[in-house]
């Protein structure tokens, strides 16, 4: 599997803090089947990154698996804030390049209220050439109430990010019931960890993987999109559901 968010740098924002436990959550992530994590700290106004910072941490914690021997390839990237993504020149987004293409950005959806300008922002990044990924709107309140709020921005392209723990319900009933009402819609492509240390908000990518119910289905979720982006490839076919491929062999 594939996991295209987590927070696995030491010490550069809240997600883990030391290089140790960088490694600890990469061996979770090996034992739960997963052979690449992007490593994406938030970049925003109170963690305000920069690429350089990313780039020789990275360099760090890929040096130290290695030595490790933990068979898990850590890629670059950032979680970007919508507002702070837009101010950032074409160089520093590319290096922010989500999984190392630097044309595929991992933005941050808030928690907490509809960001107004969202559709101007996301369409003046596409115009400059790059794919946007929408990181967990399942845990945003709005989006909970209407999840259909999302249909324009996947029409027009957008990428759409589930939480693990939403999906398998580690985050609660409300994130989970909009995780599972974003995947019947067909406004959800790729599930991913956000993991912030071993043993909070665990990466866990297998769990959600069979909480979706359908084998095909977590395959395209945690492998076949998640390279498809990576390669900078258009999206796979959504596998139909095994209730839609019944109804269809009666017809």
């Amino acid at each position: 599997m594939i996991d295209l968010h987590s927070h696995v740098l030491p010490g550069i924002d809240d997600g883990v803090r030391t290089i140790e436990a960088s490694l600890e959550l990469l061996r979770a992530a090996a034992g739960d089947g997963i052979d690449r994590i992007a490593a994406t700290p938030h970049v925003r106004e109170d963690y305000p990154t920069t690429p350089r910072e990313m780039e020789l941490r990275l360099a760090d914690l890929c040096g130290a698996a290695r030595e490790a021997a933990i068979p898990v390839e850590v890629l670059g990237g950032a979680e970007l804030d919508l507002a702070f993504a837009a101010r950032l020149e074409d160089d520093d987004l590319r290096r922010f390049g989500l999984g190392g293409n630097p044309s595929l950005l991992l933005l941050e959806f808030p928690y907490l209220g509809w960001p107004l300008p969202l559709a101007d922002l996301v369409f003046d990044l596409q115009l400059r050439g790059y794919r946007v990924v929408l990181a967990h709107p399942e845990r945003n309140a709005d989006v909970q109430l209407d999840p259909e709020r999302l249909r324009p921005l996947v029409d027009n392209g957008v990428v759409v990010q589930l939480t693990a723990a939403s999906l398998d319900g580690r985050l609660g009933g409300a994130p989970r019931a909009a995780a599972r009402r974003l995947l019947d819609a067909r406004l959800a492509h790729l599930v991913a960890s956000d993991a912030h240390a071993p043993d909070v908000r665990s990466v866990g990518l297998s769990g959600a993987a069979r909480a979706s119910g359908d084998e095909a289905l977590a395959q395209w979720l945690t492998e076949q999109v998640p390279d498809a982006l990576l390669a900078g490839r258009p999206l796979p076919e959504r596998p139909e559901s095994p209730k839609r491929r019944f109804l269809r062999r009666q017809a």
